[in-house]
């Protein structure tokens, strides 16, 4: 099967082009044994290295195919771990760039998908993001923009998707690094003709660092969810016969039983609600909403690294302090 797709996928960039035709052949194929292997996935990068060019059909199962191998190729689903973010970071930048939209829109789709992935891959698309931004050449820039320096809706547009994707350390949470690198832009930029997403983002981002709130374990690493998920599917059948014999053949340890799942799921033994879960976040995202001395140190040797104050800046500060 595998050896059939690769065969299909070097044919169809013997002339550079790939056809609707050869791309329902690849999606056959690929979908055969319902899952896309690492040899196909390269085969697929290797058919994209070769295209002069490419059209929604071949995009769109480009896509599509590289996010099932990285986040589904291996259990558990919807993950992507350091090796995996590491294989595909290696496959875009062979030759030290990103060579096209599709690249890049791919993994800022598995970004968007996964449950969780390595910080190293959404702060490569960051600094993919800033580099084209900053030299005016990258798949982003469509026939030479007049100015290098200058933020496209298109760029503006991946930033949000990548710094607010559920994927990450903290599911919708902007880093330092993120916020930093917003500034960075901001900086290089300000004299120049910005699409009007750029003004929203970098406010909305600055702000979200500032005054959100992560929960250390938001997001189980990839090792541990695959264990809980083995667990599981070991156990399942005999754990409810387990518990439930445990009880009945212990009758006098059945109330302390009782009462250490009481506390587990939420409960104290005298049946009062504990300060369960639910409590906790929302006392994590009130205290995350203030704004700490570190936080505004943090900020003015933002502001102060131009040696000016500009107006993006007045209203994120105007914005900060009208919220509390």
């Amino acid at each position: 099967m595998t050896t059939h797709f690769t065969e299909l996928a070097k044919a169809a960039a013997a002339d550079g082009t790939v056809d609707p035709q050869e791309v329902l052949a690849l999606r056959r194929q690929g979908w055969g044994d319902g899952v896309i292997h690492q040899d196909e996935a390269e085969a697929l990068f290797a058919l994209n290295d070769a295209l002069d060019q490419r059209d929604s059909e071949w995009c769109d199962f480009f896509v599509e195919a590289i996010g099932e191998y990285v986040l589904n190729g291996t259990p558990p689903r919807l993950q992507c771990d350091d090796a995996e973010a590491r294989w595909l970071i290696a496959q875009i930048d062979h030759d030290g760039v990103v060579d096209s939209v599709v690249e890049l829109e791919t993994i800022v789709r598995i970004i968007e998908r996964a449950e969780n992935v390595p910080t190293l891959l959404k702060d490569y698309v960051v600094k993919q993001i800033e580099q084209e931004v900053l030299t005016g050449t990258g798949p982003t820039r469509c026939g030479g923009e007049l100015s290098d320096t200058h933020i496209t809706g298109t760029e503006a547009k991946i930033l949000r998707r990548v710094i607010f994707a559920s994927g990450g350390c903290g599911p919708a949470a902007v880093s330092r690094f993120e916020a930093e690198m917003l500034f960075r832009l901001k900086d290089a930029t300000l004299a120049s003709a910005n699409s009007p997403e750029w003004e929203q983002l970098f406010l909305d981002g600055v702000e979200n660092y500032l005054k959100g709130f992560t929960v250390a374990n938001a997001q189980l690493d990839h090792d541990r969810r695959l264990e809980l998920q083995r667990f599981v599917a070991d156990n399942e059948p005999n754990v409810g016969r387990f518990m439930s014999r445990m009880v009945r053949e212990a009758p006098n340890v059945s109330q302390n039983f009782a009462n250490a799942m009481g506390v587990v799921f939420g409960k104290r033994k005298d049946g009062a609600v504990s300060e369960h879960a639910g409590e906790k976040i929302v006392a994590a995202s009130i205290e995350g909403a203030k704004v700490t001395q570190a936080e505004k140190d943090w900020v003015n040797t933002m502001v102060e690294a131009d040696g000016e104050l500009d107006d993006l800046e007045r209203r994120l500060i105007a914005r900060i302090a009208a919220a509390g």
